[in-house]
């Protein structure tokens, strides 16, 4: 009972300070009610009342406040006395007050027993005199204006002569009161940096304010302050509504939506805040409009019809803009007109996106790695297919101390140095670490492939296995992909059965643009296209690491590293087992498709290699031969034979695979 009670206090408290206080002051009472014992919803339906409430923001804030680290809660209590709080003044009707999530359930009356409806029937009707209504070329429609001898005071000041705004829910009951301050206080708050615009302490603001008269689905402009739904009204006729803060357009907007389905609304944003306009039009599906671009920073609709009219208003608010739609409707002619794939290594690896090269230990996919990075570079060939050259960095973050003799190597091998295009990282660096990436980034060419050889050293304290951990990987090396606007290639290992691929969790592959597998059979050693988007899967190149002597060391003995080098011994002895009968060539080509999707690790069979059932792809390819129906059959199993002997296709207890 002590705990709730010292709870009410804290709550109490905190309701009896103006939320509309400087940033360093808000997160400053923050940290005191944290300190008091007081949650998130309490801080939360306190920063409501601010004309700046960001419900992201107060989360966030709320989030870095930690146990017994910053300000006490004896700050709360200094800061709500010196805002007139009285511990012995609470009044019972000091509760929680109600979230803003519902809308619909009516705020009880806090702080200092202030409730915004008695507040509002003393009040005066505002004139055309008010200083502020002058000042903004406004209208006293629905204002009020406290009196002369009033006791209210907001943030320690007299609000006497304080225009007065109410905010209707929209049922048409006030939750809360906006009071621009009298010019002389407004004046005084400006120098010490604090707002004009005060909102009523302890209230949770619910509802706007509607200048002019709305009707079922008319257009409605969603303003900040009541400037700017003055002009937007006085301009246009139609009805503009006050949300009370940025931080409240969203919320009014969805309010609005559900009380009108049919209502067109426009956001209309100061001047700085366009982006977060056009993310709220495209959540809410609704539209926005833009400031002249000659306008200084927080510059809004009151302004422009001050210097150039309402003319000028008229017409950039009869113009909206709509948000770009998240989803297009495309015709044939539309898919036409698409650009073609861009290729960074055509057929094998796209200009853009994430990609990966992997396979077993000591498989030579670090030295083919490193031969694709220096033909990219170049712009040259790469095993015949054709590259579009661009800049490359190398990350060796895996026997980085003999990554400078395999590239003396590589320049010894083909008698030039390599491109100036391809750059090297030789320091640690780690996916999972933000400032890792950013610092990477920003030394990256936009438009550059990058290499990070190994993804186990890039992320060395994660488990690949872990969905959780994999997918912060992949979110990482996404992260550097669209921050360098090129293709990222993560070299990678398979695991112990290598016949399962990718070492990880599954979710690694799935996530890959591109992948380019490379397995070795004693000396053999090939690659193929394991993934491609528009690319020929399952395309094989054979090559062997040739041993390239660059010298001796202080002992004598032959300094050494190897380079990739076509194998061209096996790509001949590949083509001499190509089919000739018109029927091994008919079931040859029908049989490729099905390899592509075919399993590995099968009895006999390489341990990379899919493998497809014999029966199947009997089936299968019958129907792609010519003869006499009842035959088909036959001659596609004699055919299979002759490509099995030829040494085309290899077979094992009822699976084939490619040799």
């Amino acid at each position: 009972m002590l705990t709730m009670a010292n709870n009410e206090r804290a709550r109490d408290a905190l309701n009896a300070i103006p939320a509309d206080i400087p940033r360093d002051e808000w997160v400053r009472v923050g940290m005191a009610a944290h300190a008091a014992g007081l949650d998130f919803d309490a801080f939360n339906d306190w920063s409501v009342q601010a004309s700046n409430y960001s419900e992201r923001d107060a989360r966030d804030t709320w989030r870095s406040f930690k146990p017994g680290k910053g300000v006490g809660a004896g700050t709360l209590f200094k800061t709500a006395a010196q805002n007139g709080w009285r511990p012995d003044g609470r009044s019972a009707t000091n509760s929680p007050v109600p979230s803003p999530r519902k809308p619909q359930e009516r705020a009880k009356p806090t702080g200092q027993g202030v409730d915004p409806a008695e507040v509002w029937e003393r009040c005066l009707p505002a004139t055309a005199e008010h200083p502020y209504i002058q000042q903004k070329q406004g209208l006293t429609d629905g204002l009020r204006v406290i009196p002369s001898g009033d006791a209210l005071k907001v943030a320690g000041e007299s609000m006497v002569g304080a225009l007065v705004i109410p905010v209707r829910r929209p049922d048409g009951s006030v939750s809360s009161l906006q009071l621009i301050a009298p010019p002389e206080t407004a004046a005084r708050l400006k120098a010490e940096g604090r707002p004009g615009k005060l909102n009523l302490p302890g209230c949770t603001m619910q509802g706007w304010f509607m200048v002019g008269e709305q009707s079922q689905g008319s257009t409605v402009y969603l303003c900040e302050g009541i400037g700017q739904a003055w002009a937007a009204w006085k301009a246009t006729g139609r009805p503009a509504v006050v949300c009370f803060g940025w931080g409240r357009v969203r919320a009014v907007a969805m309010e609005l939506r559900e009380a009108d389905p049919s209502a067109r609304l426009v956001i209309v944003p100061d001047v700085g805040k366009e982006q977060d306009a056009d993310a709220v039009a495209r959540e809410l599906q609704v539209q926005f409009i833009r400031m002249p671009d000659d306008w200084p920073h927080n510059a809004d609709i009151n302004d422009l019809a001050q210097r150039d009219g309402l003319d000028t208003v008229e017409a950039l608010l009869s113009s909206p803009k709509a948000p770009e739609q998240r989803y297009k409707l495309l015709s044939a002619s539309d898919l036409a007109a698409l650009p073609p794939l861009a290729w960074r290594v055509r057929g094998v690896l796209p200009a853009a996106g994430l990609a990966g090269l992997y396979g077993p230990s000591a498989s030579g996919k670090s030295f083919l790695a490193l031969d694709m990075a220096a033909a990219i570079a170049e712009g040259a060939r790469w095993f015949d297919c054709r590259t579009e050259g661009a800049p490359v960095v190398y990350a060796a973050l895996e026997g980085e101390s003999g990554f400078r003799v395999r590239v003396a190597a590589w320049e010894a091998h083909r008698g030039r140095s390599l491109p100036k295009t391809l750059h090297m990282v030789l320091q640690p660096f780690k996916l999972t670490e933000p400032r890792d990436v950013h610092d990477l980034a920003a030394v990256i060419p936009a438009g550059a492939v990058v290499f990070l050889d190994t993804l186990n050293r890039a992320a060395p304290t994660s488990d690949e296995n872990s969905s959780k951990d994999m997918g912060e990987i992949l979110e990482a090396a996404k992260h550097l992909q669209a921050l360098t606007v090129g293709l990222v290639v993560l070299v990678h290992h398979t695991g112990k059965d290598s016949t399962r691929g990718l070492r990880g969790h599954s979710s690694l592959f799935a996530a890959m643009d591109a992948a380019v597998e490379v397995s070795r059979e004693g000396d053999r050693r090939e690659w193929r296209v394991a993934k491609s988007k528009d690319g020929a899967d399952g395309d094989v190149k054979a090559f062997r690491l040739q041993v390239e002597t660059l010298g001796t060391d202080d002992y004598g003995d032959a300094i050494t590293s190897c380079v990739v080098v076509p194998d061209k011994a096996a790509e001949e002895v590949q083509r001499a087992k190509l089919p000739t009968g018109g029927n091994q060539r008919l079931v040859l080509d029908a049989l490729r498709p099905m390899f592509k999707d075919g399993q590995t690790g099968k009895s006999g069979a390489p341990p990379l290699r899919p493998c497809i059932e014999l029966e199947a792809a009997i089936a299968k390819a019958a129907v792609h031969l010519t003869c006499e129906t009842h035959r088909r059959n036959t001659r596609a199993r004699e055919a299979i034979t002759g490509l099995v002997s030829r040494g085309v296709l290899g077979c094992h207890e009822g699976w084939l695979w490619q040799c």
